[in-house]
C-alpha cells in the first residue's frame, strides 16, 4: 500500500473514533473502542512500520528543527509524523471522556474540548484541564 492510501485508512479511523466519542460517548461500542484503545494501537503498528524509515536517513533526526525538517521531506517519515499525532490524541481524548466521565462533567462541556484536541491537541487539553479545575 502506498503512503496516500495508508494516509487516507489512518485518518478515516481516527476521524471515525472522534465522531463516537463526540457523539455516541456512551454507545457500547464506543466504550469497548476506548477501553482497549484498539485504533490507537492500530495507529501505533502503523507508525512502527513506517518509522522504520528513520534510521535511514541522511542528515535527519531531533536535535533540531533544520533535521526534523529533513526528516519530514520524506514522504514515509511525514507519514509516521502524522499517525504519531492521531494516536497521541486520541489517547488525550480518551483521557478527557475517562476523566469526565469519572468526575461527572457534562458531555456538553466535553465536546469543545474533543473538537480542540482533534484539531489542535494540547489547546484542548488544555481546555479541559480549565473546566475540570471549575467543577
Amino acid at each position: 500500500m502506498d503512503t496516500p492510501q495508508v494516509f487516507s485508512i489512518a485518518s478515516a479511523l481516527a476521524a471515525l473514533q472522534w465522531l463516537l466519542l463526540i457523539f455516541a460517548p456512551k454507545w457500547k461500542v464506543t466504550v469497548w473502542l476506548v477501553r482497549f484503545a484498539v485504533i490507537p494501537l492500530v495507529l501505533a503498528i502503523i507508525y512502527s512500520i513506517y518509522i522504520i524509515g528513520f534510521f535511514n536517513i541522511e542528515g535527519g533526526g531531533f536535535g533540531s528543527l533544520k533535521e526534523v525538517r529533513t526528516l519530514f521531506a520524506n514522504d514515509q517519515l511525514l507519514l509516521a509524523g502524522w499517525v504519531h499525532y492521531l494516536a497521541f490524541d486520541l489517547l488525550i481524548g480518551f483521557s478527557i471522556i475517562k476523566s469526565a466521565n469519572d468526575k461527572k462533567i457534562s458531555h456538553w462541556l466535553v465536546i469543545p474540548c474533543l473538537l480542540l484536541t482533534f484539531m489542535f491537541g494540547p489547546c484542548g487539553y488544555l481546555l479541559y484541564q480549565i473546566i475540570k479545575k471549575t467543577k
